[in-house]
């Protein structure tokens, strides 16, 4: 069979009908490793994943993903995806590098959020963003807008949780042909929980720094062709940081239909809070003798600005609803839609310079964006072969629009009391009451995309696959000035291809090649840059060519490696004959470097994942945002350190005991591209325990740096450098009823 008849060939082997429940729990416990699950992963709130490789009538119900992709979970490993190619592909066929963090991986590490489930996710790290939203750098990209939620983009800016996922991946390399815009070093998918099988579940945790978080997890089949499931979560915890905590809560019911034997409905709503104090940690001073600049050595609890004036809040309701009609098992149609309405408001008083002289000086500012987003995909998948070839041909279309208001108030820099500087040994203060923080910017912009394209993926034998597609996308953008009342607007037509060549030598061993391009408009990830000097200007490209190969080195135990070279082109630079003048698309960078990745069993009750990068990036063109702000060709891009390794591996001791160990190792890196600010080499251990107390009562332990290594995980700039915590503990129970 070829790739063209094996795509869909799960959901092809479904039953047409929910089997009754007794059937369908033996199903499931069938799909359980040799180890017990439930004795070393706990605690539901982390992504929950598929229950097993092969299809499950349980599957059949809701496909936990909306059908896309049962993920071919087992354990630590997945052994299919659609995140890369919009069909249910083995990953072993998907020429680019993935990861998949699944269930039991994330649960064991702990990972309740995106930004947490990323740092063992090599050649990714995790930047500050500002303390109000998560922005990660994958292969030389910085971005706030590359995520996405079943396929669907979700790039309002905030801290995503993962209570209702079910498993989170990370496609690295720029794929447009699939996303869109944007997307240049990768983008970060995440896969919800889906009505479809019958699970009662409860998780109680405390830690650390007053942590407290609970979540609940419920859903039944009610009937054959009907179940519903309800996913929960609060949080309130402080922080190792003075004066730093959050709180945060989110519900999600999910409801899937059969509506005739070939007609599947899935239904969902999100409500999701999140408030939190602003952190942009603490600057950075210059090391003696040297332009260098290093963290500032206090204390790292102390925080530099006001923390009762830094403050964020998040609130944002997302309606979908998915659709699918199955003409025959070789043609479906899918459509899915989904309205978003959200609200972010934050403002921050922070470290606006170094530490000079023992002083620093703080900048004020407050933000407040309201957007509005509905998303239209339709996507008719054909499955045939031609003899000696199969096809599985894949033709889809996207509509959005995206309405957004954007004001923003920024209050003159503040030197303390005594306008000579705030001191860094006592770098917390408060605002003086009636400080004035004008209104500075306000913006509407009105966003409307139409995009249309088709992939193939070609079986030409057994040894040989292709996978080739183009995108046309057509970005329509609109936006007002409302202080001044100017109107600005830009219509850009795009074509993005991708090509791929997967070639077998034996079974369980891919090598492949592959080319991808993606592009981002000049109105920016979040549009607020389109003006009169920038609407005039092209996209910016990003070019990726990448070698790699996937092997099976054992059943259950799968490596991957890949080399790249990742340009990006046309960013935006100061007019080096007059900076007066408006800027000009000189500005480039290169990024190149290789992953590899070993991750599963090693044995029946040893898993492992573990994980090293080797990049560089530097600027080949003068790049520039400003006039006046040019970067010189030669010098390092931000956040790249050159050396990453992540390792997680948990040993099954007894059917009731397991324990974990983890490490995160990280080169220097430049916090900036102007390379004077270096947050240091560091090196985190960390660890868990697991106890399977009873048949539906399970407890797990987790310290987060054991050691209490002193280091700095992210950074915005040179100005603002997160410390990473100490030593931290925190224990979970989790109850099935």
């Amino acid at each position: 069979m070829g790739l063209g008849a094996g795509a869909l060939a799960q959901e092809a082997a479904a039953p047409a009908e929910l089997p009754p429940l007794e059937v369908t729990a033996q199903a499931k416990k069938k799909a359980v490793p040799a180890k017990k699950k439930s004795a070393t992963s706990p605690v539901p709130q982390a992504p929950v994943a598929v229950a097993a490789p092969e299809q499950t009538a349980t599957e059949d119900a809701g496909d936990a993903d909306g059908g896309l992709s049962s993920g071919g979970v087992d354990g630590y490993r997945a052994t299919r995806s659609a995140t890369g190619t919009k069909t249910d592909t083995p990953l072993i066929d998907i020429p680019q590098a993935i990861t998949v963090i699944t269930q039991e991986r994330a649960q064991d590490q702990r990972a309740v959020d995106v930004n947490k489930a990323l740092q063992y996710v090599p050649g990714v790290i995790v930047a500050q963003g500002e303390g109000n939203r998560d922005q990660i750098v994958v292969r030389g990209q910085n971005t706030t807008a590359d995520f996405f939620v079943d396929g669907v983009r979700d790039d309002v800016q905030y801290f995503r949780d993962l209570y209702n996922a079910d498993r989170l991946e990370v496609l690295k390399g720029p794929n447009a042909m699939i996303f869109g815009r944007g997307g240049g070093g990768g983008v970060i998918n995440r896969v919800t929980k889906k009505a479809g099988e019958d699970v009662r579940e409860g998780t109680a945790w405390v830690g650390s720094f007053d942590h407290y978080r609970a979540t609940a997890d419920v859903g039944a089949r009610v009937s054959n062709d009907f179940a519903v499931r309800l996913n929960g979560v609060f949080e309130d915890s402080g922080s190792y940081r003075n004066g730093v905590d959050l709180e945060r809560y989110g519900i999600n019911p999910t409801a899937f239909f059969r509506l005739t034997d070939d007609t599947r409905l899935w239904l969902s709503y999100e409500y999701f809070k999140d408030e939190r104090t602003v952190d942009r940690g603490i600057s950075s001073v210059a090391v003696p003798g040297s332009t260098e600049r290093r963290p500032y050595p206090g204390s790292i609890k102390a925080f530099f600005g006001d923390p009762d004036k830094s403050i964020s809040d998040f609130e944002g309701h997302t309606t979908t609803a998915t659709i699918e009609h199955k003409f025959s098992e070789d043609l479906k149609i899918r459509n899915h839609t989904s309205y978003g309405d959200f609200d972010k408001f934050y403002d921050n008083v922070y470290a606006a310079t170094a530490v000079v002289g023992g002083l620093y000086t703080a900048g004020v500012y407050d933000n407040l964006t309201t957007r509005t987003t509905l998303v239209n995909q339709t996507d008719v998948t054909y499955t045939f072969d031609g003899g000696w070839y199969g096809h599985t041909l894949v033709v889809g279309t996207e509509f959005s629009r995206q309405d957004t208001d954007n004001t923003r108030k920024t209050g003159a820099n503040y030197n303390g009391p005594g306008g000579l500087g705030i001191p860094a040994s006592d770098p917390t203060f408060t605002l003086p009451a009636g400080y004035s923080i004008p209104v500075t910017g306000r913006n509407a912009t009105e966003l409307t995309t139409a995009s249309v394209y088709i992939q193939d993926q070609l079986d030409l034998t057994k040894y040989f696959q292709v996978i080739g597609g183009i995108r046309f996308d057509r970005f329509d953008i609109d936006a007002t000035n409302v202080l001044s009342g100017a109107d600005f607007g830009r219509v850009d037509d795009v074509w993005s291809p991708r090509i791929g060549i997967v070639v077998k030598p034996t079974d369980g061993l891919s090598l492949y090649a592959s080319y991808s391009k993606s592009f981002l408009p000049y109105s920016g990830e979040q549009f607020p840059s389109l003006d009169g000097t920038t609407q005039d200007l092209e996209p910016e490209e990003f070019i990726n060519r990448e070698i790699g190969f996937k092997w099976e080195v054992a059943p259950r135990l799968l490596l991957s490696a890949a080399l790249y070279q990742l340009d990006r082109e046309n960013t935006r630079a100061v007019n080096p004959a007059n900076a007066a003048l408006p800027p000009v698309q000189i500005g480039s960078s290169r990024t190149e470097g290789g992953e590899i990745e070993l991750v599963g069993n090693i044995t029946d009750n040893w898993e492992v994942a573990v994980g090293y990068a080797r990049t560089f990036g530097e600027i080949t063109g003068a790049q520039g945002t400003t006039v006046g702000n040019t970067v010189p060709v030669g010098r390092s891009l931000a956040n790249i350190p050159e050396d990453m390794f992540t390792l997680w591996n948990k040993y099954q001791f007894t059917p009731m005991f397991a324990a974990g160990i983890g490490v995160v190792h990280r080169s220097e890196m430049f916090a900036s591209t102007d390379n004077r600010a270096v947050l240091p080499e560091f090196t985190r251990v960390d660890g868990a325990l697991y106890f399977n107390l009873t048949e539906n009562l399970d407890a797990q332990l987790n310290v987060e740096n054991i050691f209490d290594e002193k280091y700095y995980a992210s950074a915005h700039n040179e100005f603002n450098i997160t410390p990473g915590s100490p030593r931290a503990f925190y224990f979970g129970v989790t109850s099935r009823f």
